[in-house]
């Protein structure tokens, strides 16, 4: 064929759309939604008993597994249409900077921490018998990890006003923590905040840490600058010993 004819075929990639972590998320969660959705009924409601987040359960039967499994349970389509689509948005750039690893790591780490937050609370006013789903806390912790490593990046504030991912967070967190106080919402601002904190606690952590390298070598600059210290001492003494006027 002549060259004039050959054509290469060309395509996207779509890994970079579509990270390993967040699309096997956002798979899970949109076909387990499904599935719960048409199971309907009695079985829907055994599910939500056995994988929501439930304080009396947790606490009184050990369902740990609860911690987890909530995260991808969700309430309406308008829920897990807005978990999944800011999943996307905000998870595809942390995940390829961070590698499919440390990306679920953190995620997970939020989503957890999210529920034993809302678990905590919920003990505390005495309300064990709640159920909480839904992915939102591990979002939150994205969305806060978004804000801190990329804080002039532009998003678009319900879909239509621009403004820097840092003060997006700061607005979400506001609203989140004046919401909690509100009684009846219907949403676990608790859970929200609550992914918040600990994504913060991971990222305070994750860039704070030092190396053992590092860690000796501020201990001996710390005992040499305490031998000088300990030298000038000795020679400030020896000093006022001797005649003033010798020389």
């Amino acid at each position: 064929m002549p060259n004039a004819y050959r054509f290469r075929a060309t395509g996207y990639n779509w890994s970079n759309f579509f990270p390993l972590a967040v699309k096997w998320l956002l798979i899970s969660n949109i076909g387990i939604y499904i599935l719960v959705f048409f199971a309907g009924g009695a079985a829907q409601r055994q599910i939500y008993q056995l994988f929501a987040l439930s304080p009396v359960m947790v606490l009184g039967h050990f369902a740990i597994w609860q911690l987890v499994s909530y995260m991808f349970l969700h309430g309406g389509i308008g829920h897990i249409l807005f978990n999944m689509l800011a999943l996307w948005m905000f998870g595809m750039d942390l995940e390829r900077d961070w590698g499919t690893r440390r990306f679920l790591k953190y995620y997970f780490l939020c989503g957890i921490g999210a529920g034993i937050c809302d678990v905590a609370v919920n003990l505390a006013i005495g309300n064990v018998n709640t159920s909480t789903i839904g992915s939102s806390g591990a979002i939150y912790g994205l969305l806060l990890a978004f804000g801190v490593l990329y804080p002039d990046r532009i998003v678009l504030m319900s879909f239509l006003f621009p403004i820097k991912a840092k003060y997006f967070v700061m607005i979400i967190g506001a609203i989140a923590f004046l919401n909690s106080f509100s009684a009846g919402s219907g949403v676990s601002n608790v859970a929200h905040l609550g992914g918040m904190l600990f994504g913060y606690a991971y990222l305070r952590l994750r860039f704070k840490r030092i190396d053992p390298g590092e860690l000796l070598r501020r201990y001996q600059t710390w005992k040499l600058q305490r031998a000088k210290r300990k030298f000038q001492v000795y020679m400030r003494k020896r000093g006022s010993d001797r005649d003033p006027w010798v020389n």
